[in-house]
């Protein structure tokens, strides 16, 4: 028998919240995708202007964050001509813009954000991950 965490809707309300404002902070609409620790969507937010090529790569994004258990800019790093990691661009999303969601050091979902550069992705993702962590109790 497994025990398994994984986001809430509640909780991939606020990492939504966190990335919608910090994407409004820097003026730059984005589409947010949360998944849960499998990669399978609990809540997607296409702001307006959020560019429709970005509905899908946020999707992406979050499903490999969350699976695959890195970041994709991780992936990215290394996704390389000659490295072993080579090709897995072509099942993983390897832009950067997605997160694993780790609570307690156990991944429990995934968020990933597209339509800016990757380096504004990266930032309103994280602020949705800022934005979750804060509200949770200490322990």
């Amino acid at each position: 028998m497994l025990t398994i965490n994984r986001l809430s809707h509640s909780d991939a309300l606020k990492l939504l919240e966190g990335a919608r404002k910090k994407a409004l902070d820097i003026g730059v609409p984005m589409c947010i995708a949360v998944t849960d620790e499998s990669g399978n969507l609990i809540a997607f937010e296409r702001m307006d202007g959020g560019k429709i090529t970005s509905v899908t790569v946020a999707q992406e994004k979050a499903f490999t964050a969350a699976a695959a258990r890195k970041a994709t800019h991780e992936y990215n790093e290394v996704c390389v001509p000659g490295n072993l990691v080579f090709g897995i661009h072509t099942s993983l999303c390897v832009v950067g813009g997605g997160f694993p969601v780790v609570v307690d050091g156990e991944v429990v979902g995934g968020i990933g954000v597209s339509s800016g550069t990757p380096q504004q992705d990266m930032e309103c993702a994280q602020a949705g991950i800022d934005s979750l962590l804060a509200s949770l109790p200490l322990i």
